[in-house]
Parts: structure tokens; C-alpha cells; sequence
């Protein structure tokens, strides 16, 4: 669990013995089982996880009993909601185990730890967040400026490894459609 971990960090920057070590005592590990919460929304968000095993999502509900699909996250790939994470305010978000999963979980004090013992992670985390933030202003974007149907095939040619993970309801909602739509979609791309 923790050398994927390792390994992932090791393709940004470069880690010496004893700053793998320092990671080893700020990292607490979680296992979720299917369908069992990362976070739920109003509560506070105190970690952000690295995902060594399994698959979760980020959504929230809206007035309506409707689930928006925010984010999937996979192996190799970091979620939290942030806001709560950064600010101490409730959760705007749940995050939900969609498989079991193995998390390497590390709290504001470990970061800050982490990041005072071992400053080139603070380099890692600043481009971690910049390509996240490129990520999502390409996806805000799709929505507001694509069809349906260029954003289903952007997010199949984007993220092959989830498309067969994910259940579709959950995909249409991620796309900002609904399964009707998708399953129109995908019926009418068979056909080429």
C-alpha cells in the first residue's frame, strides 16, 4: 500500500531514505468497505487520502434528491473535499467507497509536518493542485460548451480505467445527464 504511495511521489520528486520515513510516520491507513463513507457532508472533512486500492466518489445531493457526481477517484489518485479540509467548515460533499478500498490518510498537522521536514513536497502538492485545477476547468468547460455526447467520449478516452468500474447512472450523472441519455448515446456509438 505505502510503496505505491511511494512510487507515485518518486515520478515528481526525488526521495531520499529518511524522507520516505518521515512520510511512514505522518500517514495513518484506512481500509473502506463498499458503499462505506470517506466523508459525508456536513461533517468535517480532518484528512485527504491517497488511494492505493479501490475506487470512491465525490457527489453531493441537491434540493431536489438529486446526486451530482463531482468526482471519481482511483489507485494513484488523491480525494478530500478540500474546502473542509482547508477551512474546518462541514463537508460540502460525500465521499463514497465504490469498491473496497485501501486510503493512506494524512491530517492538516501531517501535511504541515511533512511539508516543513520535507520541503520538496510542498513542490509535489503545488503541481498536484495545478494540474487538478486544469483538470477542472477543462471539465467546466465540456459541460458548458460540448454535447453530450463529446463529453461521454472525452470522459471514455480520458478515463478508460473507470468507464468499466462505475456504474453508468453514476457516469450520466458525472457528465451532467441523465442515464437515459447515456444509454441513448452509447446505443447510437455501437452503431459506427
Amino acid at each position: 500500500m505505502f510503496d505505491l504511495f511511494i512510487q507515485n511521489i518518486s515520478q515528481t520528486i526525488d526521495l531520499s531514505d529518511a524522507d520516505i520515513e518521515v512520510f511512514r510516520a505522518n500517514l495513518l491507513s484506512k481500509k473502506l468497505k463498499k458503499r462505506q463513507f470517506f466523508v459525508q457532508e456536513g461533517n468535517n472533512s480532518s484528512y485527504t487520502a491517497y488511494v492505493t486500492q479501490g475506487c470512491l466518489r465525490t457527489y453531493t445531493i441537491d434540493s431536489y434528491g438529486v446526486e451530482h457526481v463531482f468526482q471519481f477517484a482511483i489507485e494513484g489518485w488523491w480525494v478530500s473535499d478540500m474546502y473542509s479540509f482547508l477551512t474546518g467548515e462541514p463537508a460540502q460533499y460525500n465521499i463514497e467507497a465504490l469498491e473496497d478500498c485501501e486510503l493512506l490518510l494524512m491530517d492538516k498537522e501531517g501535511s504541515e509536518n511533512i511539508m516543513n521536514l520535507v520541503p520538496k513536497f510542498e513542490r509535489f502538492m503545488r503541481l498536484l493542485l495545478e494540474k487538478n485545477y486544469v483538470a477542472t476547468q477543462r471539465r467546466v468547460n465540456a459541460l458548458l460548451g460540448n454535447s453530450a455526447e463529446q463529453r461521454y467520449l472525452t470522459f471514455i478516452k480520458t478515463y478508460p480505467k473507470i468507464v468499466q468500474r462505475v456504474p453508468q447512472h453514476m457516469i450520466a450523472s458525472y457528465l451532467g445527464i441523465t442515464p437515459e441519455t447515456l444509454s441513448r448515446i452509447r446505443k447510437q456509438l455501437k452503431g459506427y
